[in-house]
């Protein structure tokens, strides 16, 4: 909690038994660890940020999102503005 306080990041928590409360969270944290996270033995925090940056480009730029009709979100974003 420390580290969020002294961020001024409120943490806020879903109901007990309750993680359709936290769907889409839930979805991309499965997603993050499937498809990056679980892949890679990381020896240091940097060669981790330096993965993670590269992962979500290719999230968010080359890899269809089937939820959002099989489009990157950077297309969704183009559609929405």
């Amino acid at each position: 909690m420390a580290w969020a306080e002294k961020r001024n990041i409120r943490l806020e928590y879903i109901q007990p038994g309750k993680p359709q409360q936290n769907a889409y969270i839930e979805r991309y944290n499965r997603t993050v660890r499937g498809e990056w996270l679980g892949q890679f033995i990381f020896e240091t925090i940097e060669e981790a940020q330096d993965q993670a940056t590269e992962w979500l480009w290719t999230y968010n730029n080359e890899r269809p999102n089937m939820g959002i009709g099989g489009i990157t979100p950077a297309m969704k974003l183009k559609t929405a503005a």
